[in-house]
């Protein structure tokens, strides 16, 4: 696998090893043995989440703060999605910074996402299916948010957001500065 690194700190993009034949193709998704040798870290999941949504389907900005924040490992299924995370760690150098990167099931690339940032995409083609691995489970009493279009942060999602679709949670979702962050 290749290891991309963002500029922003503990972000990584996983690129996999796909082997291709007159069949189809056959990769490794995740082998943590190999995961733990290539990036460095060591990340118990325990809980994988599915989601299927229409283009221009906009979900986020999510986190959950401690002490159930997760370690997310992204990737798409079916279609192509536009990956977005923002750093909500107040000491951190990128506090308020944004990083988004492009997840297809074309490109199989996957995408590392520690604690301590909100999670959100936009759908890019007709339909996507995104998988992703926890390494904590869901805690409604420690979900949080971030409102996904806050001016401050100047988020392309790479969709007409006139045309987004966007769930009413999601839509009160509070400014950054306003946020329940416990990063």
């Amino acid at each position: 696998m290749n290891i991309v690194t963002t500029p922003i700190e503990g972000l990584l993009i996983i690129e996999p090893r796909v082997f291709h034949d007159d069949r189809g193709y056959f990769y490794e998704s995740y082998n943590k043995k190999a995961f733990a040798s290539a990036t460095g870290v060591h990340i118990d999941f325990v809980q994988d989440n599915q989601a299927r949504s229409s283009k221009y389907v906009l979900r986020g900005l999510h986190f959950q703060n401690p002490p159930t924040a997760q370690t997310k490992l992204i990737r798409a299924l079916e279609g192509t999605i536009w990956d977005v995370v923002v750093d909500i760690r107040r000491n951190s150098k990128t506090f308020g910074q944004w990083f988004g990167v492009e997840l297809s099931a074309e490109n199989k690339r996957q995408f590392l996402i520690p604690k301590g940032f909100a999670h959100g995409y936009s759908v890019l083609s007709d339909t996507a299916e995104v998988f992703y691995k926890c390494d904590d489970f869901y805690s409604k009493e420690d979900e949080g948010g971030v409102l996904y279009n806050d001016p401050a942060l100047q988020i392309d999602w790479k969709i007409p957001l006139d045309q987004a679709i966007v769930s009413d949670k999601d839509l009160q979702q509070p400014l950054l500065n306003l946020s329940n962050s416990k990063f």
